[in-house]
């Protein structure tokens, strides 16, 4: 059985400063040890009320973002809270300003104040558009990266109006994980050389990134066709960029099973045989062996209709099991709601549990082997660790911390 060891991040602290989604950029941090220091104004991240579902008066979002972390409340507007925060960088490896750039260089607590006291300070800026081009002040939502970066379409209703389709949400995951991995590195760097920096991250650049492929597709395909071309399998006929290009595949679609979908991928000429004749109906691969590589049978609608017919004899959960045995290529088709019935899933996400967490939520996905992450506490409540953590992380006494929460600089 997996032990529990330290944590991989035990010993890093960074301290935060967030508004919403952005902060997600140091749940993975706290997911592998970090400690988190959450500073929130007195009236805290309005996360909180944010979105839906909310659970017994709390956000899904804060719980799943902020968990782990510690809340300690600063009043940054009196320069006793300024002092905390200075002192708090002083000890820190990374200070994260997970909203609009500039928003604590206009306490003083910008990299270069902070820089001053701790040279291997790692100042990280997460935010809609990033710190340069025309959009760096334009207010926006998680949404509004994958319109951009030309992930979601536009949808229209019976009655013509137009609306935002059902979607993954791409930029609003994907910036604060690249950020993430990016302060690790310059943390990394601090630690070697001594010297720390200053990073950003754009949430609508890491959307446009993690769809790579198919922007790159159409970037490749303005050049001479004679210079880029489609694949051997299709005659070297360039299909529609990036994934469009799988609408016309039979080898490699999704077809119905009897109680569901599958999505089938026989694209490579052995994969293909060992389906035929998992089927018994070596004849297919007689009549359509296809090539060796990366075939799809493009717009062979008589395959298609008997691969239709064949995937019907079937549950999904047979398909799989002979995918498993024969092997060839065949995968379930979830849905964010069955997606946790899926024995795979079962296995490898354990979840953690809304009694203790507030939420049933999806651990950090990363696995180290033959040991166990520690669970993350539940996401806090507004200041509910400025005490111990101006006690414990600062060391003051409880005269001072007194006389701060006397002079307003806890709220």
């Amino acid at each position: 059985m997996p032990q529990p060891t330290r944590p991989p991040l035990a010993g890093v602290r960074v301290i935060e400063s967030s508004l919403l989604g952005p902060a997600a950029i140091t749940t993975h941090l706290a997911d592998l040890g970090a400690e988190v220091i959450k500073v929130e104004s007195p009236a805290g991240d309005y996360v909180r009320e944010m979105t839906w579902p909310i659970i017994e008066g709390v956000s899904l979002l804060h719980l799943h973002v902020n968990r782990g972390k510690h809340s300690l409340t600063l009043d940054l507007k009196q320069p006793e809270a300024v002092a905390v925060y200075k002192d708090l960088a002083s000890g820190a490896d990374a200070v994260v300003e997970a909203m609009r750039p500039g928003s604590l260089a206009r306490r003083g607590l910008g990299y270069d104040e902070l820089k001053q006291l701790n040279p291997k300070i790692v100042f990280c800026n997460v935010s809609g558009y990033g710190m340069t081009g025309p959009y760096r002040n334009l207010p926006a939502h998680g949404i509004a990266f994958d319109t951009w970066a030309g992930i979601v379409n536009p949808a229209y209703d019976e009655e013509g109006f137009c609306y935002i389709p059902e979607h993954a949400s791409i930029g609003m995951h994907a910036g604060p994980m690249f950020g993430a991995l990016g302060l690790l590195a310059a943390i990394i760097r601090a630690r070697e050389t001594g010297e720390g920096c200053m990073l950003e991250i754009g949430q609508s650049d890491a959307a446009a990134y993690m769809d790579w492929y198919r922007s790159e597709s159409w970037l490749a395909y303005e050049r001479p066709e004679d210079v880029v071309t489609g694949n051997k399998a299709d005659d070297y006929v360039r299909r529609a960029p990036g994934t469009a290009g799988m609408k016309e595949g039979v080898r490699y679609q999704m077809y119905e099973s009897s109680d569901g979908h599958v999505l089938f991928m026989c694209s490579e000429q052995a994969f293909w045989k060992n389906f035929c004749e998992c089927v018994g109906r070596p004849e297919l691969f007689d009549r359509w062996p296809g090539s060796k590589y990366a075939d799809h049978a493009r717009g062979n609608r008589e395959l298609q209709r008997e691969l239709r017919d064949i995937f019907r004899t079937k549950t999904s959960d047979e398909w799989i099991r002979l995918g498993d045995e024969k092997n060839f290529p065949i995968a379930p088709v979830n849905s964010p709601k069955t997606l946790t019935d899926d024995p795979q899933f079962r296995d490898r996400f354990p979840l953690y549990s809304h009694e203790a967490h507030g939420a049933d939520m999806l651990p950090f996905p990363v696995k180290y082997v033959g040991e166990t992450l520690p669970e993350p506490g539940k996401a806090p409540t507004v200041g509910e660790h400025s005490d111990a953590v101006l006690r414990d992380v600062l060391g003051y006494d409880a005269e001072r911390i007194q006389s701060l929460r006397d002079a307003g600089a806890l709220g």
